[in-house]
């Protein structure tokens, strides 16, 4: 078979997957399709209500016997078919595999009163880099099409004893290395809100399928904002954690083996407090005795308290900036920073500006990191089925190949870059004689992108070479009355201009605006806290 005929297989496979009578007879033709849930007659007044309800009331409601988890694995099965029929979303979708482990999960609580454990019941979506036995894995190259997992990746064999339904794997882009999603095995997923606009990416089917609430908890991963960018572009929060927070054993990835920059896996959300619900879920089942990499760290209850004290008793320091000064961001993001900066102010807290650290060296250490075997192993699996790159991806953007002195210079100069950081963070401290409890920047230049126009990486991937933790904010929308373009902009520099170019008020109308919140290395539930409190003063 071509690669081709394999690829058409297979998105035939999928589109079979769906029921019939949760298929659409004829796609809508407006680019915002938030609203089609409640016009479709697929949901029901209660299945509605239920994919609309956070998964914090979902899994408490389940445990009190309020609903079953077959009412919600349906409730949510069949929003995930109009996800996908919309958007372009899914790579795997096994509703008769979600409902027998939701029939079995009614079954147990019916039989012994209680829950299997924090998540029972609870349909989570997977990223699909997640191996789930049996299921296949692509990860959106058409030579992995046919590969059947053997085995459960970690994050899925704590999530199952935590008592979450598996139901949907969702699309990444080819070789994950952008910050959209189209690959040659489904095509191109496309943002609910305006499907001329990018869900983001790599774990863009995460964020356009929970966005669209066809899915209230997702699962992704993050080498450079792979779910920063897709929670940024789709309004929700998203968690990228420090390596070793959460375990990443057994999943699938491009590169494997590089550790240099390591990827790391955390959940996409509409809340902190679910967000809260999942992590601590997750630690609740001691991750570190099934992957060797993950600190041994429970859930720190004095963390997130301590953020509380400091809001009840007095005020929280943090410092923002709203552009590296290499690529400036459009107007709507400027505005977001702006906002969050202001909004903070207003509310009593300490904000100060930050200048960014060495931001172009930066840049180009992780861009070394990440090209470091001149996409060798990317090629070589393109090769096995005859697939061409993605147009978002060129053979010569790839920097030379690293010798292992080479790359062992490259380790030396992240550390004492770490370090260097650190140190200006001290300095920082010193000066204003009290802690800086977090940075507060962009999350990209631009807010949810037009199809191929992601150019930069530099606000996301610095946090990945630093290993900070980051949470995703959501703010505002753009607004074309308000983010006007600057015409007698003078660029900084050819990529500026780029970027800049790109920029049209009417056509990034309605899409969303989003922060990041940075805080030190490990500081996950502090940062989720911060997070929390931000997105309460927006309103969000």
């Amino acid at each position: 078979m071509t690669w081709e005929e394999i690829a058409a297989d297979k998105k035939a496979r999928i589109t079979a997957s769906i029921p019939p009578e949760w298929r659409i007879s004829s796609i809508p033709k407006t680019s915002n399709v938030m609203d089609y849930p409640k016009a479709s007659g697929i949901l029901s007044t209660e299945e509605l209500a239920i994919t609309e309800s956070s998964a914090t009331d979902l899994v408490a409601e389940l445990a009190m016997g309020k609903l079953t988890s077959v009412a919600v694995t349906t409730a949510f099965l069949k929003r995930a078919a109009l996800a996908h029929q919309l958007l372009n979303c899914a790579l795997e979708f096994f509703p008769e595999i979600a409902l027998a482990r939701a029939r079995e999960l009614d079954a147990h609580y019916e039989k012994t009163g209680k829950t299997v454990g924090p998540l029972h019941g609870l349909p989570i979506s997977l990223k699909d880099q997640c191996h789930i036995k049996g299921l296949e894995t692509c990860m959106g190259y058409v030579s992995w099409v046919g590969k059947y997992a053997t085995e459960d990746s970690v994050i899925v064999t704590l999530l199952y004893k935590a008592g979450a339904v598996f139901y949907v794997k969702t699309s990444v882009p080819q070789t994950l290395m952008i910050c959209e999603t189209i690959n040659n095995v489904i095509g191109r997923t496309v943002n609910p809100r305006n499907k001329n606009l990018s869900p983001g990416g790599s774990s863009g089917g995460e964020g356009a399928i929970v966005g669209f609430r066809g899915g209230v908890i997702g699962f992704g991963t993050d080498l450079g904002g792979s779910i920063r960018v897709p929670a940024a572009f789709n309004f929700l929060y998203g968690l990228r954690p420090s390596h070793g927070r959460l375990p990443y054993a057994k999943m699938a990835n491009s590169m494997e083996g590089q550790e240099s920059v390591p990827s790391v896996c955390g959940p996409l959300t509409h809340s902190i407090k679910d967000m809260r619900l999942f992590v601590k879920s997750v630690l609740a089942e001691e991750p570190w005795k099934y992957d060797s990499k993950v600190i041994p760290i429970p859930w720190r209850q004095s963390e997130e308290n301590a953020v509380k004290l400091k809001l009840s008793s007095g005020r929280l320091t943090l410092a923002y900036y709203n552009s590296n000064s290499i690529v400036l961001p459009h107007p709507p993001i400027l505005r977001g920073v702006e906002t969050v900066a202001t909004t903070l102010k207003e509310a009593g807290h300490d904000v100060v500006e930050w200048v960014p650290y060495k931001p172009a060296y930066a840049h180009a250490l992780v861009s070394r990191v990440y090209g470091s075997d001149e996409a060798t192993d990317l090629i070589t699996t393109l090769k096995e089925s005859g697939e061409p790159l993605i147009p978002n991806l060129s053979n010569d953007q790839w920097p030379k190949k690293l010798d292992i002195n080479e790359l062992w210079d490259v380790h030396f100069q992240k550390y004492a870059f770490q370090l260097e950081y650190l140190e200006q963070i001290r300095l920082a401290e010193e000066k204003l004689g009290k802690e800086i409890d977090a940075i507060i920047t962009p999350v990209a230049a631009t807010a949810a992108v037009r199809h191929d126009q992601f150019k930069y990486y530099a606000y996301t991937n610095i946090v990945n070479l630093l290993d900070f933790t980051s949470v995703v904010v959501p703010v505002t929308f753009a607004d074309k009355n308000i983010d006007k373009k600057q015409e007698d902009y003078t660029p900084l520099n050819d990529y500026d201009k780029m970027v800049y170019d790109e920029y049209d008020a009417d056509a990034y109308h309605g899409a969303p605006v989003a922060i990041q919140v940075i805080g030190k290395r490990l500081t996950e539930e502090k940062t989720m806290a911060i997070a929390e409190e931000i997105g309460r003063l927006l309103g969000n």
